[in-house]
């Protein structure tokens, strides 16, 4: 089943194509893959970032939208990401972004795509475990911007994730809790024998 993809807010999307378009940007992006590129750039796939900043409270989660990312392609590929972010004077551009989660990120769509059910794919940033996944949200027609992990949705953990969690393994919310809890546990601290 193909992915819903949410729209972004406009003056999201135009603060991209405005950096984008901007050679200044371009050269001062600490990403070499932008700087080296030659030819047309194009954001593509965006996808609301949202945050979850206490994984270790109880019930539900609670998440807040950060910001809305697009990959960044020139030509067939994605060189970078470029993140926009709401302002008290609205949607600005932030950062432009490189590394393993631009690939991660792309490669997570593609196999997503295969699925059986519809999903709307959306980030999901755990800062606590530093772990960057691909929510795959039930509700196709839900508002990117809104909305919280259902127990039905599926997360996609992108590489590198942390120790113990499987990279690119789509896993139901509610098995994965567990886990992600046991990696914020304290490890018991030894004691010396006395």
């Amino acid at each position: 089943m193909p992915l819903h993809i949410p729209p972004a807010p406009a003056p999201a999307l135009r603060s991209i194509l405005t950096a984008l378009s901007s050679p200044t940007a371009i050269r001062e992006a600490p990403t070499p893959a932008l700087r080296a590129h030659q030819g047309p750039l194009s954001p593509d796939h965006p996808l609301p970032v949202h945050v979850w900043d206490d994984i270790s409270q109880a019930g539900p989660p609670r998440t807040r939208l950060a910001g809305w990312r697009f990959l960044v392609r020139g030509g067939e590929r994605a060189l970078a990401t470029a993140e926009a972010r709401l302002t008290a004077d609205g949607w600005t551009f932030s950062r432009f972004c490189d590394g393993p989660y631009v690939v991660a990120t792309e490669r997570a769509l593609q196999q997503s795509e295969s699925l059986a059910a519809p999903y709307q794919p959306r980030l999901l940033s755990v800062p606590e475990l530093y772990m960057l996944t691909l929510w795959l949200h039930h509700d196709t027609t839900a508002d990117g911007a809104d909305g919280m992990p259902a127990p039905g949705d599926l997360l996609v953990p992108l590489a590198p994730a942390p120790p113990g969690i499987a990279p690119h393994l789509p896993q139901r919310l509610a098995d994965l809790l567990p886990r992600l809890a046991r990696r914020l546990a304290p490890t018991p601290l030894l004691r010396e024998p006395a």
